[in-house]
């Protein structure tokens, strides 16, 4: 069973870093880590491609798979738009040895916790207030001023979830924080 490869989730609110963090650890090979690919039931935009970004399946697809229990964790995040953890991808991964890194929603990263509850590591990324949390969302520049006061108040909800993981981040310094992740991750593969 140790050749299995571990799970490694990180969770967060939009605009913590959660992406930049994982993006910059999945760089480091001494961690032998690949990225989860998601499942999702939208369709693919312009630069997508199937099997690389996303597994795209229609919505049928997707709730036939739901259906049959081969989601890890899954979610209808809008109507008929659906994103999950396909099991099959996991499990091909960890039993090559490779450590799977989850870039999943509360929700789904306490799924993977639940689900694997000793082999999961699952990491929760806090921004240093929710004041900063605004002013990045704000100065991303991709946002109307409705969706980010949706998604503070999302954050909110979010942050008080952190409890439920291994560890909470304060991404204050990012080079700092990654080293943090590095050095949990480690110890955990170990």
């Amino acid at each position: 069973m140790s050749s299995l490869g571990r799970l490694i989730v990180f969770s967060a609110p939009s605009g913590s870093g959660k992406t930049t963090i994982v993006r910059q650890l999945l760089q480091d090979n001494a961690l032998n880590l690949s990225f989860s690919i998601s499942a999702t039931s939208r369709a693919p935009r312009a630069n997508e491609r199937n099997t690389i970004d996303y597994f795209f399946l229609s919505p049928e697809e997707f709730r036939a798979k739901i259906d049959s229990g081969d989601f890890l964790e899954w979610e209808e995040v809008y109507p008929e738009h659906f994103y999950g953890t396909l099991l099959s991808h996991v499990n091909a991964l960890r039993e090559k040895g490779i450590n799977v890194i989850f870039d999943v929603d509360v929700k789904g990263g306490l799924a993977i916790k639940k689900a694997f509850p000793q082999e999961t590591l699952a990491l929760f990324v806090m921004p240093p207030s929710i004041q900063e949390l605004q002013r990045r969302l704000e100065s991303r520049g991709t946002d109307a001023p409705e969706k980010i006061s949706m998604r503070l108040a999302k954050a909110a909800q979010e942050i008080e979830q952190s409890a439920n993981f291994d560890h909470s981040l304060i991404n204050d310094d990012l080079t700092a924080t990654v080293a943090q992740a590095k050095t949990l991750i480690i110890n955990h593969i170990n």
